[in-house]
C-alpha cells in the first residue's frame, strides 16, 4: 500500500511525504481510496464542535478530518486500548516504538514519544518520523486530546492536534476522532494532505474496533 502513495511524481513531494508519514503516526497503516467528501467533512455531521474538557482541535487549521465508528465492546476496554500508548505497536504494526516520558496513569500533561516509518519520495529519503505528543486534556472513559509535532529527515508537521471521544451507545461504544494539521509543508497541498489524513484515521478506527472486539469475543 505504500506504493500507492509514493510511486507517482507528486506535485509537492515534501508535502506528500509529510502527509504519508503522519498518517502512519495517526493510524499505524495507510489505506488508499479515502473518499474525498469524507476527507473534507468526515461522518457523521456534528452540530457542535466535539471537545474534551472544553478543548478541541485547532479551529483555524486548513487540514482537518473527522469520523466515527461503533465498537461492540465495553467502554473500559476501548478506552484502555487507546490510553495505553506504550502498547500501540502491539495492534498498530507501523508504530515502531512508543514510550512514556513520565510515570503514572496517562493524564493531562503526560508526554509520550513514538516513531513510525516514512516512505521515500523523489526528493527525500526513507525516514523515521518521531512524534512527541503532549496530553492536553483527558477524562477517564470519555475523551483524550493530545498534540505535538512530527519530525523526520526533510519533513515536518509543525503541530497535529488529535481528539478522541468515547460514548456508550446501545450495543457498544461510539468512538469519534478528529485531527488537524498545521505547518507550511502540509498546507502547500491541502486536499492531498487532508485525504491522506482521512485514510489514516479511518484505518486507526478499524484497528481499534478489531482489537477491542477480539478481546471481548465479539
Amino acid at each position: 500500500m505504500l506504493s500507492n502513495g509514493s510511486s507517482s511524481s507528486p506535485r509537492h513531494p515534501h508535502v506528500r511525504t509529510t502527509a504519508l508519514t503522519l498518517s502512519f503516526a495517526a493510524a499505524g497503516v495507510l489505506v488508499s481510496g479515502a473518499p474525498v467528501a469524507q476527507a473534507a467533512t468526515g461522518r457523521p455531521h456534528h452540530d457542535t464542535r466535539p471537545e474534551c474538557r472544553g478543548e478541541g482541535v485547532d479551529p483555524t487549521a486548513r487540514i482537518r478530518y473527522r469520523s466515527d465508528i461503533v465498537i461492540k465492546a465495553p467502554l473500559r476496554t476501548v478506552f484502555a486500548l487507546q490510553a495505553d500508548v506504550e502498547r500501540w505497536p502491539a495492534w498498530q504494526a507501523p508504530v515502531l516504538t512508543s514510550e512514556r516520558l513520565d510515570a503514572g496513569p496517562l493524564r493531562k500533561g503526560s508526554r509520550f514519544r513514538w516513531t513510525t516509518p516514512g516512505p521515500p519520495t523523489p526528493t527525500t529519503p526513507a525516514t523515521t518520523m518521531t512524534i512527541t505528543s503532549t496530553v492536553r486534556q483527558l477524562r477517564h472513559n470519555a475523551c483524550i486530546l493530545w498534540s505535538g509535532p512530527a519530525v523526520g529527515q526533510g519533513v515536518r508537521i509543525d503541530e497535529g492536534v488529535h481528539l478522541w471521544t468515547f460514548t456508550k451507545v446501545k450495543g457498544g461504544v461510539r468512538v469519534h476522532t478528529e485531527e488537524t494539521w498545521t505547518g507550511a509543508q502540509a498546507e502547500a497541498d491541502v486536499p492531498w494532505a487532508t485525504e491522506i489524513l482521512g485514510a489514516g484515521l479511518e484505518a486507526w478506527l478499524r484497528d481499534l474496533k478489531a482489537t477491542a472486539e477480539a478481546r471481548t469475543g465479539r
